[in-house]
């Protein structure tokens, strides 16, 4: 088995002016989404929320900013790392995850031999 992330980019407004129920739906849906990855013969890893862009620190060339780097509609709000057998079956797990303000990105982990 594999390892892929599956990397979750979304407007980040959307969740700014969301009420209470949209986050309690999202609780829900994501809580779904990780049983859903078993039922489909993956394996959930891990995964994290992150705090908005405005808590970012970027580094370039020893230079430290504060905020992301970059200026995107839409920012990484989270990940999951799964295990899957391969890239259709990441893909088929990906499609579930919810993302109600953007998208998502399916990553395979690079592995080195040892």
């Amino acid at each position: 088995m594999a390892q892929y992330l599956i990397l979750i980019y979304e407007s980040e407004t959307g969740w700014q002016d969301a009420p209470p129920e949209a986050w309690q739906q999202a609780m829900e849906a994501h809580n779904r989404f990780a049983q859903q990855v078993g039922e489909l013969g993956g394996s959930l890893l891990g995964g994290n929320a992150l705090q908005p862009t405005t808590t970012a620190t970027t580094i370039r060339d020893d230079i430290v900013t504060d905020g992301p780097f970059v200026e995107t509609k839409e920012a990484l709000g989270g990940y999951y790392l799964i295990e899957a057998k391969d890239l259709d079956q990441a893909l088929a797990i990906a499609k579930l995850c919810p993302a109600p303000y953007g998208g998502v990105e399916v990553r395979p982990v690079m592995t080195f031999d040892e």
